[in-house]
C-alpha cells in the first residue's frame, strides 16, 4: 500500500459516520420520545453501534484488500496520542474512586459554612466549579451537589430550577477545563498539545464566563431575604488530594505524576480520617477504572474507523464542504466548533463528540492554521455548550432524576432558563472568536 499517494476527496466515505448518527440519534429518539423510556440515549449500546459503523467502513472501498485495511485501522489505534489517552483514562478512573463522594460534599459545605444565606445559590455554582475540575466529571458533580442543591432550595427559599442550574453550569465549568476530565484528555491528545497549554487558552473563554455568571446569580440572589443554611459536618483534609491535582496540572507537571501524586494523597487521607477502609478502597478503585471502559472501547472504535475513513477520502470530502461554507480565520474556528456540536447533539455524549470531531478537527486546524491548543480548547469549548443544554444530556437527565428522588419535582424545560453558565459560555466564546482567536503569534 503506497503511503504517499494523494488521497482523493470521496463523501461516500463519510457513510459509517451517518449510519452511527443513524442509528444512535433515531433510536435514541425513539427511547426516549416514543417509549418513554427513562435515560433513553443512556440505554443504546454505543459500543456495539459503533461496531456496525465500523463494519460499514471495512466493506467500503473494495479497491483495498482486507488486510491492508486492517494495517490502516492498527495504525490509527495504536497511535501514541490514543494508548496515552487510554492510560489517561484509566488513571483518571482509579482517582475519582479514591476520592469518592466525601470529598466532593466537603469543598460545598465548607463554603456554606464561611458564605451568607442569601449568597448560598452563589455557593452552589462555585463548589459545583471547584468539585468538577478537580474530579474531571460533570455527571459525577452533579449527583453529588444536587442533592446539597435540593437541600438548600428547601430551607432557604430560593427556587430549585435556580439552584440546580447552578450547579450544572459549575459542573460543565470543571468539565471544561479539569485536566482529568475525559474531554480535556479527548481534545489534547486528539489534536497533539499539552494540557496546560490547553488549559491556559480555555481559560481565557471559561474564566470571563464563569465571572459574568457568578455575578449574575449574585445579582438575583441579593435581597431575597432567605432562611440561615446550617451545613452538616465536614472534614478539610479530604479536599487535599483535589488541591494537589489542580495545582500540578496547572504548573505543567507531567499528567501521570499529577495523578499519581492525587491517587497515593486520597489513599492516605481516606485510610488516616477512616473514610473508607481498605478493602472498600480497593473496589472503589477497580470500579473507578473499570468505568472508562465504554469510553475506552469508544475511543478505540472511533479511531480504528476514522482511520478508514480517512484512507477512503472521507476527510478530505469534508474539508472541502467546510471550505466552500466557511472562510477566513473566524470561518475555520466556528466550523471546528460547529462541528463537535453537531457531533454532541447527534450523540449526547461531549467525550464521544471530541473523539469523532477530533480527527476531522485537526485536519481542519491545519488547513486553517489554528494552534493545537486552540483547535482542543474551541473542540472541549463547544462540546461542553452544546452538552450543557440539551435536555436530553446525562447531566439534565440526572440532574432532574436525582432532585425527584428526593421528592422535588423539577423539569428539565424549567431549569433551561437557569442554564446561566452555557450561555454565557457561547456568547464569551463567539467573542474570542472574533476579536482574539489567531491573531497573535503563536506561543
Amino acid at each position: 500500500m503506497d503511503q504517499k499517494r494523494k488521497i482523493q476527496s470521496n463523501p461516500i466515505a463519510l457513510l459509517p459516520i451517518g449510519v452511527f448518527l443513524v442509528l444512535y440519534l433515531g433510536m435514541g429518539l425513539v427511547f426516549e420520545y416514543a417509549l418513554k423510556i427513562e435515560m433513553g440515549f443512556y440505554k443504546i449500546p454505543i459500543v456495539v453501534v459503533f461496531l456496525v459503523s465500523l463494519l460499514v467502513a471495512f466493506v467500503q472501498n473494495r479497491a483495498l484488500k482486507f488486510d491492508d485495511k486492517l494495517e490502516v485501522v492498527a495504525r490509527s489505534v495504536g497511535d501514541k496520542d490514543i494508548i496515552t489517552m487510554i492510560l489517561i483514562f484509566l488513571a483518571a478512573g482509579v482517582f475519582v474512586g479514591v476520592t469518592g463522594r466525601d470529598s466532593a460534599e466537603a469543598v460545598a459545605y465548607f463554603l456554606l459554612s464561611v458564605t451568607p444565606a442569601w449568597a448560598a445559590v452563589a455557593v452552589l455554582f462555585i463548589a459545583a466549579c471547584f468539585v468538577s475540575v478537580a474530579m474531571g466529571t460533570s455527571v459525577g458533580t452533579i449527583t453529588l451537589i444536587v442533592p446539597i442543591a435540593v437541600a438548600v432550595a428547601n430551607v432557604s427559599g430560593f427556587s430549585l430550577p435556580l439552584c440546580i442550574g447552578s450547579v450544572m453550569g459549575g459542573a460543565m465549568f470543571g468539565d471544561n477545563l479539569s485536566f482529568i476530565s475525559d474531554t480535556t484528555i479527548a481534545a489534547c491528545n486528539s489534536q497533539g498539545c499539552e494540557m496546560q497549554d490547553k488549559f491556559r487558552a480555555n481559560f481565557k473563554i471559561a474564566l470571563p464566563a464563569a465571572l459574568v455568571t457568578l455575578a449574575l446569580i449574585l445579582v438575583l440572589s441579593y435581597g431575597t431575604g432567605v432562611s440561615q443554611i446550617e451545613p452538616p459536618a465536614y472534614n478539610l483534609l479530604l479536599l487535599i488530594p483535589y488541591v494537589l491535582v489542580l495545582v500540578g496540572g496547572i504548573v505543567g507537571i507531567n499528567v501521570f505524576v499529577v495523578l499519581l501524586v492525587g491517587i497515593f494523597s486520597g489513599i492516605g487521607i481516606s485510610l488516616l480520617t477512616g473514610t473508607m477502609d481498605p478493602i472498600t478502597m480497593l473496589g472503589n478503585m477497580g470500579s473507578g477504572a473499570s468505568g472508562m471502559f465504554e469510553t475506552i472501547m469508544v475511543t478505540v472504535l472511533v479511531s480504528a474507523m476514522c482511520g478508514l475513513i480517512r484512507e477512503f477520502g472521507g476527510f478530505e470530502a469534508l474539508l472541502a464542504g467546510i471550505r466552500r461554507v466557511f472562510k477566513g480565520r473566524i470561518g475555520g474556528r466556528l466550523g471546528v466548533g460547529l462541528l463537535v456540536g453537531a457531533m454532541d447533539v447527534a450523540t449526547a455524549n461531549n467525550t464521544v463528540a471530541i473523539v469523532m470531531a477530533g480527527p476531522i478537527a485537526k485536519e481542519i486546524s491545519e488547513e486553517y492554521g489554528i494552534t493545537p491548543k486552540e483547535s482542543a480548547s474551541l473542540l472541549d469549548t463547544f462540546s461542553c455548550i452544546f452538552q450543557g443544554v440539551i435536555p436530553y444530556g446525562a447531566q439534565m437527565l440526572i440532574a432532574v432524576s436525582t432532585a425527584m428522588n428526593l421528592g422535588s419535582t423539577v423539569s428539565a424545560f424549567e431549569i433551561l432558563p437557569c442554564l446561566f453558565y452555557p450561555y454565557v459560555l457561547a456568547v464569551c466564546s463567539v467573542i474570542y472568536i472574533v476579536f482574539s482567536a489567531g491573531k497573535k503569534k503563536a506561543d
